[in-house]
């Protein structure tokens, strides 16, 4: 019998069933707490199937080594999941507590099938497969999510989204990342 092995990183209180919830509180529901700026996080290399890290990446202030730590820890092939604000959402800069920005190519960086990227080994060592990119989008309400809008990897589909995300900031709030780890 396989085992999966899932994370779910900066879990707060979005508890999933059947994942080892980690968050840097402990919170009901927390399986391990620890806090994400400290590195190595406490698992062993390649543990993990697939991770979930939803609305975090934004708070910590080192993006390159926070996705070396996932590329470490997740299995060759494991499927990852980040979700973050859109760079010039009212979500993104509305909370204080936001350190970093990203926009639709801010993951491009790790893709080595990313033609533009080149000449970035000495930078770091993580590699991930862009599996899909997605828009999250919420007319004018702060707390109603409209629907989400997801893409196959297609370079001219995202310049096309791209330049209708940065008109209409209003509605789109937020970025989703399905990776694959190389």
């Amino acid at each position: 019998m396989n085992y999966i092995e899932k994370l779910n990183i900066g879990c707060g209180t979005d508890i999933k069933d059947g994942w080892i919830n980690l968050d840097g509180k402990n919170l009901p529901g927390v399986d391990i707490v620890h806090d994400l700026e400290v590195f190595p996080w406490p698992f062993v290399d390649n543990q993990f199937d697939e991770i979930y890290m939803k609305d975090v990446l934004e708070h910590l202030p080192n993006t390159i080594q926070t996705l070396e730590e996932i590329y470490r820890i997740t299995k060759p092939h494991g499927k990852i999941f980040i979700a973050v604000p859109y760079w010039n959402s009212w979500e993104a800069i509305t909370d204080p507590t936001h350190i970093k920005h990203f926009n639709e190519y801010s993951f491009d960086f790790f893709d080595p099938s990313c033609i533009l990227c080149k000449n970035r080994d000495y930078y770091s060592f993580a590699r991930f497969k862009i599996l899909k990119k997605g828009y999250v989008i919420r007319p004018f309400a702060p707390n109603f999510e409209l629907f989400r809008v997801h893409t196959i990897y297609n370079p001219i589909w995202q310049k096309m989204l791209a330049f209708f995300a940065s008109y209409f900031s209003n509605i789109i709030i937020g970025l989703d990342f399905y990776l694959e780890r190389i």
